[in-house]
């Protein structure tokens, strides 16, 4: 019998299923009526987070049934697994550890003979010692001048992790330090870039190209694109020799695990980072692909994000299911994907700084775990990832909430908040203005969870409600709180939904670590390209794809 139909028959998922039949009508309000203190049972603290589950449907004896279920599916090994380095990426017959670009130096950990810690805190060291010369204003362009601007070159993992948390943390940018500006260009279009080379100078302008396999054309189209522009401007279009070996040793940085495809492209070795092959694109901020944030927030924040990340990492391992953070987010998911029909997840952040999270987010679950077929190559028999999206809750209260409140689609929602802020703001006037719109933004947190969980019970009884104005409420959701938002915690609160991720992953029994859809989708657009440029072989695609190509060839053809 395969994993994944010893799971779907299951005794727990067996007795979740006829639960499920029991719970499905059952209102978030009557359950809150029930017994006295369900925001203490359901609610789980730790590495600077609290977990507020109370606004699920389920009881007790829900949560019971799905740790058993996780028991069922011998979690607990799966968690050692993942972290000791053992081959969990089955479809590619690697490991899976990110969890290693975070330990600490005095760590060891030995995969398949080699220990691989010394490496990583040697790409760390080379890291920091390029984040200096930055910042001491003694990295220089071919003209002698010293780097202002960096461009991030690089798409999806490579793109959106370091968007994300540079401008989650931009309160942390060093300010006694040579200032550099951080950018990022991930379109293949140019749209983005063609933006920066109008206003950029390229005597003091740096480019990182980041790609794990430095094939992918989005970010190779762009570099391209960066290396034409400062040939033109400083090397006499490359009729300069010395000043484009300049060029390229000074104003190009490569990340990749390909070394080999770097030095080819041009990149000089020096100036060459490392990730290894163990390490997914979209969990590799924490490495190399991370050096636009330690350039953005200095190389000591870049190393409290990692310990945070460690911290949480260390919660999974060694806390038991029944108060693991990680455990009980995946939980309450699968209790609502694969029981409750819940098939929608919206994310929304409560604080400005997080305005990427949910794009960031969108890419690490829907990636991961959009997935169909089992280990074993059998199409899954329930429904894994839900489709999920976000924005910052506050914007998004002004647009999409509507549906949430009245829609017809049962929407499980994540409200993300630190608990603190402006506390270390200067001038005591703005300090106070400032803490009052953050007070106000907690207060719209909580009442939107609320509204959603309460509907029209929120509302006092003795007023008239005409039909349009009813609210169904029973939408379920969780509640993320931080203590503050610093690198520490935002370090947890990304690996607290990387190990999410693991956990569902484990028990619908896929593989989190490969992404085959998005492989094909390169690969036929590289020959749709070759036959776009040629104008030939059309007659191998279907009827409407040729028909798009000839709308493209008669524009071209000013037809």
């Amino acid at each position: 019998m395969t994993q994944s139909t010893m799971i779907h028959h299951s005794p727990a998922w067996q007795r979740l299923a006829a639960h499920a039949d029991e719970m499905r009508d059952v209102h978030l309000k009557s359950l809150f009526t029930e017994h006295s203190g369900r925001h203490a049972r359901f609610t789980r603290r730790g590495v600077g987070l609290t977990l507020d589950l109370s606004k699920h449907r389920w009881r007790d004896e829900t949560l019971s049934m799905l740790l058993e279920l996780a028991r069922e599916a011998d979690l607990e090994r799966a968690i050692a697994r993942l972290q000791n380095g053992e081959r969990v990426n089955l479809s590619e017959d690697r490991p899976a550890l990110h969890t290693a670009l975070r330990l600490p130096p005095e760590a060891s950990l030995v995969v398949e003979g080699e220990d691989v810690v010394p490496d990583v805190h040697e790409t760390l060291a080379r890291m920091q010692a390029m984040v200096e010369k930055c910042h001491a204003g003694q990295w220089r362009g071919a003209t002698g001048r010293p780097i202002t601007d960096v461009v991030n070159l690089g798409v999806g993992g490579s793109d959106l992790g370091p968007l994300m948390v540079t401008h989650a943390l931009a309160d942390y940018r060093p300010r006694d330090v040579h200032q550099v500006d951080i950018h990022f260009a991930s379109t293949m279009d140019g749209s983005q870039l063609a933006d920066y080379l109008t206003r950029f100078n390229p005597a003091t302008t740096l480019f990182v190209l980041s790609s794990k396999s430095f094939t992918t054309i989005d970010t190779l189209s762009n570099a391209s694109t960066a290396r034409d522009w400062l040939m033109t401007r400083l090397a006499d279009g490359g009729q300069d020799t010395e000043m484009s070996e300049l060029v390229m040793r000074q104003h190009f940085i490569g990340v990749s695990a390909k070394p080999e495809r770097m030095s080819e492209w041009g990149i000089d070795p020096r100036h060459q980072l490392r990730f290894w092959e163990w390490v997914g694109g979209r969990y590799s901020l924490w490495g190399a692909i991370g050096l636009p944030i330690a350039l953005a927030v200095g190389m000591d924040n870049f190393r409290e994000l990692l310990a945070g990340a460690h911290d949480m990492d260390r919660h999974f391992r060694e806390t038991s299911l029944e108060d693991n953070l990680p455990v009980l987010l995946a939980l309450a998911g699968i209790w609502n994907v694969n029981f409750l029909d819940v098939r929608a997840h919206s994310i929304l952040p409560y604080d400005g700084r997080l305005e990427y999270f949910a794009s960031y987010l969108e890419q690490l679950e829907m990636e991961s775990n959009g997935k169909s077929v089992t280990n074993q190559g059998e199409i899954t028999p329930y429904s894994t990832c839900p489709v999920l999206w976000g924005q910052l809750g506050p914007n998004a209260q002004h647009a999409f909430y509507q549906l949430l409140h009245q829609g017809t689609q049962a929407v499980e929602c994540d409200f993300i908040a630190p608990v603190r802020r402006y506390d270390r703001v200067e001038d005591p006037a703005t300090r106070a203005h400032l803490k009052a719109q953050h007070r106000l933004t907690l207060a719209n947190c909580v009442a939107q969870s609320r509204v959603l969980m309460l509907g029209d019970e929120a509302l006092p009884s003795d007023v008239p409600r005409p039909s349009h104005k009813r609210y169904r409420g029973n939408q379920p959701s969780t509640t993320l709180m931080l203590d503050r938002l610093t690198p520490r915690t935002l370090g947890a609160l990304i690996a607290l939904y990387e190990h999410k991720v693991f956990v569902q992953a484990t028990l619908w029994d896929i593989n989190p670590f490969d992404q085959w859809g998005v492989e094909l989708g390169k690969q036929i657009a590289s020959e749709t390209e070759q036959i776009l440029a040629s104008r030939r072989g059309a007659e191998t695609l279907d009827d409407s794809s040729r028909g798009l190509l000839d709308v493209v060839w008669q524009a071209q053809d000013g037809i």
